[in-house]
């Protein structure tokens, strides 16, 4: 499974960051950005909680 974050719709609030810091980082431009390749087993939940919870509904998660 991998992540993605639409860069244009991201609002840094740092939801994701704070629920899956492995998968979720801040980029140059201090928006959200996942980890490039796969989500770890052990992340995977959390990774759905964060793209859940995000407010803007800008991260999606497809396998």
């Amino acid at each position: 499974m991998k992540a993605y974050v639409d860069q244009d719709g991201c609002i840094s609030c740092g939801l994701c960051i704070e629920i899956c810091p492995e998968v979720f980082s801040y980029n140059e431009d201090e928006l959200s950005q996942p980890i490039e390749g796969d989500i770890p087993k052990d992340a995977i939940e959390r990774a759905q909680e964060a793209r859940d919870g995000c407010p803007t509904s800008v991260i999606s998660i497809e396998e």
